[in-house]
């Protein structure tokens, strides 16, 4: 489960808990290939982690990545763009596109292209389009929770009522824009950013994955958007990460 710790690099421990967001720093220390150790945690049975991880973190949330320190208490990282960022830093800057044309350093407004999509995508996974997945598991849990059958008719409405009014329309215009984002890829690249996979695609990868199957969008509808959700998945580095947990857990899935 874990892979021996070098001197090069501090004992990296990912604290992964199923079906959440720590499946990306999983997969990104797999495209790092430093080593690292994998805890891994299961879901209680109203969907939250076990309270247990309070005990590495106050928030009790994952991903949390611990970092070994020399005479101090270990480095505790949470939020997985802060994760990604923090090793990226010191192991993965060819995850990072350039920032700037060749003589043109420190120039604002000179940025490249592909470096403004990294850092924007590196938000907006978490920022705009993780909240309407959230959203719709709420709904789907209200209308799933046991209540009186004469309460149903009224959390079923209230829930249909958010999907069809706020949900599906937001998820339409996030899909279509990210649609159109790959239809113009720098240098006509499969990626969002270009040619190149960066930080940002692994981001993104977690909630295109919650959204294809909770969005109503069809393949049909976005095209590029599927294509790319599968080349992100046919990475050596992803699947040696779905292998690792198909080995320690014995199954793995995306979606609760």
């Amino acid at each position: 489960m874990a892979s021996e710790v070098s001197t090069s690099v501090p004992k990296i421990t990912l604290h992964w808990l199923e079906v959440s967001r720590a499946h990306r720093i999983l997969w990104l220390l797999e495209e790092l290939k430093i080593p690292y150790e994998l805890k891994t945690w299961k879901r209680e049975s109203n969907k939250l982690a076990d309270p247990k991880l309070k005990e590495v973190h106050p928030l009790g949330k994952s991903p949390i990545v611990t970092v070994e320190r020399e005479g101090k208490e270990p480095l505790v990282l949470i939020e997985s763009a802060a994760i990604t960022e923090y090793l990226c830093d010191y192991y993965g800057k060819w995850l990072i596109p350039s920032r700037y044309p060749s003589g043109q350093e420190e120039k604002i407004g000179a940025e490249t292209e592909a470096w403004i999509r990294y850092r924007t995508y590196m938000h907006y996974a978490e920022g705009s389009l993780m909240p309407l997945n959230l959203i719709t598991l709420i709904m789907s849990s209200i209308k799933s929770s046991p209540v009186p059958f004469f309460i149903r008719p009224i959390t079923n409405g209230v829930a249909d009522r958010v999907t069809s009014m706020f949900l599906k329309p937001n998820f339409e215009t996030h899909f279509k824009f990210i649609e159109s984002q790959l239809e113009s890829s720098p240098e006509g690249g499969d990626y969002l950013c270009g040619k190149d996979i960066t930080a940002a695609d692994i981001l993104m990868a977690f909630p295109l994955e919650a959204g294809k199957s909770r969005s109503g969008m069809t393949q049909e509808q976005c095209p590029c958007l599927w294509k790319y959700v599968d080349l992100l998945h046919q990475r050596e580095a992803y699947q040696r990460s779905v292998e690792k947990i198909r080995e320690v857990e014995g199954s793995f899935k995306t979606n609760l």
